[in-house]
């Protein structure tokens, strides 16, 4: 940095013809401006300018290291340029990372509408449901669920995601409709192998009693989208976010059951790999997706998303 700080200084000696009014525009003062071309002239070997009461000029030497200076500091400038371009445009890569069925059912239509908003921006969108290390796989920014950890991470909320007990209505009129969460006991669960207690579910009344209540079932995965499937062919009972939930409800395809207690609901963050100069297409994404959450935000989602076509994955 020194090294590029000294180029500049040269330039403007030359440019200006005095050190002290070099000097004065760079912020310094004249004896270190002095300073530091006299220490470029040892490093070189070579004197690069001629000083007098009339001025300095350069010599020989210092005309020829001047051309390539300029150029050099041009190059910089150029450099320094896009970099603050890139840093408050929102225009580049925009690299993200969110859950497998979070990120097909609710981002990915968001992510589209703020693409168009902004079309010079180039999303890469990965989806995994496994934490990634933002820094080691280049992220700016993820979604996610849960509390968060304690890390040297920014991170900012977006909202809260509901879940909700759900179950076909042929398997209902089969095995007949829970009523209080114990009732469960009585039925086969579909269990989602990631949260929500695992094999333990956790309820909430409406005067705030909590109720924890073991289910069983011969159905686990780690896969939203496949518990939902099972569900809707009537292979149980199952907990799932409204997001994954709420289309099936809508068409009556599953039915919600015991809406009188509540399941935990989960924190949603965007995390982005530091706190400190966030550059404005994340920091404008996130701003915009924080409007997006609110309310019943999964019944907009799904509208946004669009109707999926018969016999589509779930």
């Amino acid at each position: 940095m020194e090294r590029l700080q000294a180029i500049r200084l040269f330039v403007r000696v030359v440019d200006l013809g005095s050190f002290s009014k070099a000097a004065a525009e760079l912020g310094i003062g004249q004896p270190a401006a002095t300073k530091q071309v006299r220490r470029m002239e040892a490093q070189l070997g070579a004197r690069l300018l001629h000083r007098s009461t009339h001025g300095v000029t350069p010599t020989e030497i210092g005309l020829l290291y001047y051309e390539k200076c300029k150029l050099i500091a041009h190059h910089i400038e150029e450099a320094e340029s896009v970099a603050t371009l890139l840093q408050t445009q929102v225009q580049g890569a925009l690299r993200i990372n969110t859950s497998v069925a979070f990120g097909r059912r609710v981002l990915a239509p968001l992510v589209m509408q703020f693409m168009r908003m902004n079309p010079q921006l180039l999303v890469d969108l990965s989806c995994d449901d496994r934490y990634v290390d933002l820094v080691e796989l280049g992220v700016d920014v993820a979604i996610r669920m849960g509390r968060l950890a304690d890390s040297t991470l920014g991170a900012r909320y977006l909202g809260l995601n509901p879940w909700v007990v759900v179950a076909s209505p042929a398997y209902l009129d089969e095995h007949g409709l829970p009523r209080t969460p114990r009732d469960l006991r009585q039925h086969r669960a579909l269990i989602y192998s990631t949260v929500q207690g695992d094999a333990r579910w956790h309820f909430t009344g409406a005067r705030g009693q909590a109720v924890s209540v073991e289910v069983r079932g011969n159905l686990r995965s780690n896969n939203l989208s496949m518990l939902l499937a099972a569900a809707r062919e009537g292979f149980g009972v199952a907990a799932l976010p409204r997001y994954v939930a709420h289309e099936s409800v809508r068409t009556g395809a599953l039915k919600t059951v015991l809406e009188g207690w509540q399941l935990p609901q989960q924190e949603i963050h965007a995390v982005y790999p530091s706190p400190r100069m966030v550059p404005a297409k994340v920091s404008r994404f996130i701003e915009w997706l924080q409007g997006q959450f609110e309310g019943e935000w999964w019944a907009r989602t799904a509208s946004s998303a669009g109707k999926r076509k018969p016999g589509a994955e779930p």
